[in-house]
């Protein structure tokens, strides 16, 4: 499964820490586009990408296919006089279309910037995917359907010429053209291998967009030498994933994580893509369970609000379980720290149905080092541990405070921000490392090996009045175990102030569960979260929390329940469902001063649904 590779830790004087893989990184490949050649002659009929179709089949593309039609699409682009300062805009979900969109411009080197769907469908004044588009100025935008993206096309109109592309055969209207028609141009193949033949690592590949959560999105520069080498670090410490992955995966493109990482691990390995077109959401996940039935993965990848819910799906369903455990060789989680409760029934279901513990591991990185800056060498023993640094990614991690903050250096960073030379530049540090502003520490400082936690935000940290210094990444994670299962997330607060509270986000599925059957389902989300069984449920865990805290530093003494979701405007809260701590306190001061106007003691506050606020986002799970 796992590489025998070691780690260097070299100490410095000044506090610092550097930390390092002792093995190499191997040489690369030049660009994305060598994977889908090599695989295009070496397996040609071999599937690549699969999506279920609208009549609820499976569609299928081979790796000859995906080749042949990348040509046709790279040939169209090649014509539109497109370069890094026109590149091509996708505004749309994952599909097929998408995905040969984007390879042909990585195979031409034309730019491409997946731009998170939310910004579209869920915002109701598109600011930021105005940000996105003045900023970029594409000469191509892709929509899967101009019906469902007409709002937000007619709102980006006067901020671009691009041509509008769209997947459907029959374009609403004559200004926009169909994707079909891009792969009608079988001219000039020439014309794509020799520019394909000219690419070198440093060419742009993509521009990825960070979450805006605290401004206007930023676009991330990744190119070719950062999406290789990081495949190829990947392939070095996991040699299992080199035997042709079958992934089933819903997290989204525009993400660093579902974009680079997964995709480029099917791509890079000659492995198969199952596009789930579920989410871990209410009424939707159904599509995922739907998917698991007929596809066994030998990978999956999910974020720790779907385990929650695969986890119950698997100990009612032992057919699905076994199909679910047939092929798996690894469970990762991304992102967020996956509750312990949760890893301890992956394993016991593992268990049970194999007779063995599968591996489960994690990672750790950014939209800035494409993704992955750490990875798991083995299988560790708990959850939360995000690994050590890939072959040729530096870590220094930095004294800030009581903890150590992660700066980075290697081939997978980013050279800097579109068009924001000012970020570039206060983006490092005087040694060249980038500053992440996430902190890490070691599982155990005298043996490094067994790798690093994630150890919060630096900045979201902060102290009480009396001084003492708040981990809100730990304490965020123990107060939702301890909420279970009716906290989706909670928000700490306390900033100068005498004790910490929390703002809870409900998980009003498991809230109506609690409640006596006939009532939960129709008493509005104002009333249901006072319901006795809710209050005493979060009285009880505020309750164990306290007990097993060792300090005024390390539970909360009141809490109070949101019933408005976090909002994509106001950038509570990413498309893919992680909590903007910041954003959250910013927006919702007045929420925490109705948590702390109470006397001392525990409190459990829940107010009516908060009218001011723009229209909130669809759903949330627990992701970053």
């Amino acid at each position: 499964m796992f590489a025998p590779v070691g780690v260097l830790v070299e100490r410095r004087a000044d506090g610092a820490c550097l930390v390092r893989c002792e093995q190499p990184l191997a040489e690369p490949a030049r660009c994305v586009g060598a994977y889908l050649e090599h695989w295009a002659q070496a397996a040609p009929e071999r599937a690549f990408l699969v999506e279920r179709a609208r009549d609820g089949h499976w569609r299928e593309l081979s790796y000859g296919q995906a080749l042949q039609r990348v040509y046709s699409v790279a040939a169209w682009l090649l014509e539109q006089r497109l370069s890094e300062e026109r590149p091509v805009a996708i505004l749309s979900e994952n599909s097929i279309e998408h995905a040969l969109l984007s390879l042909a411009c990585l195979h031409v080197g034309i730019p491409v910037a997946p731009i998170s769907p939310a910004y579209s469908l869920l915002s109701k004044d598109f600011g930021k995917l105005k940000a996105c588009i003045g900023l970029l100025r594409p000469g191509v935008i892709y929509v899967a359907d101009e019906t469902r993206f007409r709002e937000a096309l007619n709102a980006i109109a006067e901020l671009h010429d691009a041509e509008i592309v769209v997947a459907t055969d029959s374009p609403g209207s004559a200004r926009v053209r169909g994707f079909d028609t891009l792969m009608s141009t079988h001219a000039h193949a020439s014309a794509v291998s020799s520019v394909f033949a000219a690419l070198t690592p440093d060419s742009i590949a993509k521009f990825l967009f960070t979450s805006g959560s605290t401004g206007e999105p930023k676009a991330v520069i990744n190119t070719q030498r950062m999406l290789c080498s990081n495949q190829r670090a990947i392939a070095q410490i996991w040699p299992f994933i080199q035997r042709t992955p079958v992934l089933l995966d819903w997290l989204p493109w525009h993400h660093t994580f579902g974009g680079n990482h997964n995709f480029n691990v099917v791509l890079a390995n000659g492995g198969t893509l199952y596009i789930d077109g579920g989410r871990p959401l209410p009424r939707e996940f159904e599509q995922t369970l739907a998917n698991l039935a007929e596809v066994s993965p030998t990978v999956f990848f999910n974020v720790p609000r779907a385990y929650e819910m695969l986890v119950a799906a698997l100990r009612s369903d032992p057919v699905l379980r076994t199909k679910f455990f047939s092929r798996l060789e690894l469970i990762f989680y991304a992102a967020a720290s996956l509750p312990q409760h949760l890893w301890e029934a992956l394993e016991s279901l593992s268990l049970e149905t194999l007779g063995r513990k599968l591996p489960m591991v994690s990672s750790w990185g950014l939209t800035e080092t494409s993704p992955a800056l750490t990875n798991c060498y083995s299988s560790p023993a708990r959850s939360g541990v995000v690994g050590l640094p890939l072959p040729g990614s530096e870590l220094k991690l930095s004294p800030n405070g009581d903890k150590l903050e992660a700066r980075v250096k290697g081939p997978n960073v980013t050279p800097g921000y579109w068009r924001r030379p000012d970020l570039t530049a206060s983006a490092f540090d005087a040694e060249g490392y980038l500053v992440t502003g996430d902190a890490l520490r070691f599982v155990d400082g005298s043996k490094p090996e067994l790798g690093l936690f994630f150890d919060g935000r630096v900045g979201e940290d902060f102290k009480l009045s009396t001084g003492t210094r708040v981990s809100v990444g730990t304490l965020r994670l123990e107060a939702i175990a301890a909420l279970g299962p009716i906290a989706q997330d909670v928000v700490v607060t306390g900033h100068d102030r005498n004790e910490i509270g929390l703002l809870i986000f409900p998980n009003l599925e498991a809230c109506r569960r609690l409640c006596e059957h006939g009532q939960a389902d129709v008493v509005p989300v104002s009333e249901l979260v006072q319901q006795p069984a809710i209050r005493a449920q979060i009285e009880r865990g505020l309750a164990a929390l306290k007990a097993k805290g060792k300090g005024s530093s390390t539970y909360a003494t009141r809490a109070l329940v949101l019933t408005e979701p976090p909002s994509v405007d106001a950038g509570e809260i990413t498309d893919k469902g992680y909590i903007n701590q910041r954003a959250v306190l910013t927006r919702r001061a007045a929420r925490v001063a109705d948590l702390y106007r109470s006397a001392q003691g525990i409190e459990i506050v829940a107010l009516p649904r908060e009218s001011s606020a723009p229209s909130p986002a669809k759903g949330m799970h627990d992701a970053k």
